[in-house]
């Protein structure tokens, strides 16, 4: 039982990943829905599969906790490679820098960085939707996150020669500003993409790219939290 990272905190920290040596591939989101789109632009290519496993009851989550698989004893937790890999960061960079997503080289791999953080921080503010008021964390996203956010990225995507933010092909800084643009357009609405030409245009070309439209298509991009969800997801870790 998870959520995605492109929903809820409650999702990302929900979910376990693991990912099967022999398939190499991987499964993005992070939380995280970002692990599960990283990971997804992988299988569909090499037909290969990942399993997914959800905490169901806190039986399953202490055992979890006892078996010494998580670091800090918090989800997601990602296994692939023999490794055990816990943080949600940790994880999308292994996968990134594992299937050329981080950019060609020192200066590219830093501005994905860049701009991957700076979508983390715009992102924070859906994730707290789970335990602060949602009206409150949407109008902020509004107020606030849109119109010091989206210049930015508007300003960017004027000055790139390519589709992608950072050089000529997807890294992980267009998942992470994917992910926020489908949430604003999920809690908030189009209309306000709309006044940023470049960042609409970008959005709508990444989405419908094949193998991320595939993946917001599938069974693996979670749907939005409901209250029976967020409660049972309570029950179990806290």
């Amino acid at each position: 039982m998870v959520a995605p990272l492109t929903r809820t905190f409650v999702l990302r920290v929900a979910s376990t990943y693991n990912y099967q040596e022999q398939s190499q591939m991987v499964a993005l989101l992070t939380s995280t829905d970002v692990i599960r789109a990283v990971s997804s632009e992988f299988y569909q290519e090499r037909s290969q599969m990942y399993t997914e496993e959800y905490l169901t009851s806190k039986e399953q989550w202490e055992d979890l906790k006892k078996s010494g698989k998580l670091l800090y004893n918090q989800v997601p937790l990602l296994e692939i490679d023999g490794l055990e890999l816990v943080q949600t960061g940790a994880i999308v960079r292994y996968l990134a820098r594992k299937y050329n997503m981080y950019g060609s080289n020192d200066q590219e791999a830093v501005k994905v960085d860049m701009y991957y953080e700076g979508s983390r921080d715009f992102y924070a503010v859906f994730l707290a939707m789970v335990f602060t008021d949602e009206n409150e964390c949407l109008k902020k996203a509004k107020e606030v996150m849109v119109p010091k956010y989206f210049p930015v990225y508007e300003k960017i995507l004027k000055s790139c020669t390519t589709k992608y933010l950072v050089g000529d092909s997807i890294s992980i800084a267009d998942l992470g500003l994917l992910e926020c643009l489908l949430a604003v357009e999920e809690f908030l609405g189009m209309e306000l993409v709309d006044s940023y030409p470049k960042l609409k245009e970008y959005y709508l070309k990444l989405k419908a790219l094949d193998r991320i439209s595939t993946f917001l298509k599938g069974p693996h991009r979670k749907k939005r939290n409901t209250e029976e969800y967020v409660a049972e997801v309570r029950k179990v870790l806290f």
